[in-house]
């Protein structure tokens, strides 16, 4: 794929309109609108108030759309120099940097250190679609390290391909759906006793 310099519109909230300049290349294409869109309707009411974690974030567009749609906080984790310059000089030019932070870190060491806050919260994970194969054991570690380390209540959301096999995903009652050639998967972390009860009630 030829480099193609491309802008990334925020959709809906207080920083509706607004873009992100970025280039579209082979190791780097960001998440169709129309996935992102879909997303963030699925998430709905999800949105207001909770921390928001951009994983993998690439332009951080999904961090940035959240605190337009009034997400309480958004951290963005992306291990690449350039691509983390980029997240920190549209959070200055957005002015969000209270609610916005970036952090260059791969996102798999990440997660072993995260300390989660105590109310609920949405992680969004978007790995490098290679990852999906080439890591899949350490991918699907991550996904069981963030599942465990999540408060009751919170949502994680996955982005993958849509002939990636979802089967092998920890815990039950995944919600997959399919746009063209991406996939979303999106899990409720319940407590525990929840699960007890309606087993009770079956």
């Amino acid at each position: 794929m030829k480099p193609e310099r491309v802008e990334i519109r925020i959709v809906a909230g207080s920083l509706r309109g607004r873009k992100i300049p970025c280039t579209v290349h082979d190791q780097f294409r960001p998440t169709p609108v129309m996935v992102r869109e879909a997303l963030f309707s699925i998430l709905g009411n999800a949105i207001p108030e909770r921390p928001f974690f951009d994983l993998f974030a690439g332009s951080g567009v999904h961090g940035m759309e959240a605190v337009s749609r009034g997400a309480s906080e958004a951290l963005m984790v992306e291990s690449d120099g350039k691509l983390v310059n980029n997240i920190d000089t549209r959070l200055k030019e957005f002015g969000i940097l209270k609610q916005g932070y970036v952090v260059k870190a791969d996102v798999y060491r990440w997660a072993d250190r995260w300390i989660p806050p105590t109310e609920p919260v949405n992680v969004f994970v978007s790995p490098p679609f290679p990852d999906l194969t080439e890591r899949f054991d350490q991918f699907l570690k991550l996904v069981n390290v963030l599942i465990e380390k999540m408060p009751n209540e919170s949502v994680i959301s996955l982005q993958t391909e849509d002939d990636w096999d979802p089967a092998k995903l920890p815990g039950t009652d995944w919600d997959i759906r399919k746009y063209g050639r991406n996939m979303l998967c999106i899990w409720v972390k319940l407590p525990a006793s929840m699960g007890v009860k309606e087993e009770e009630k079956a």
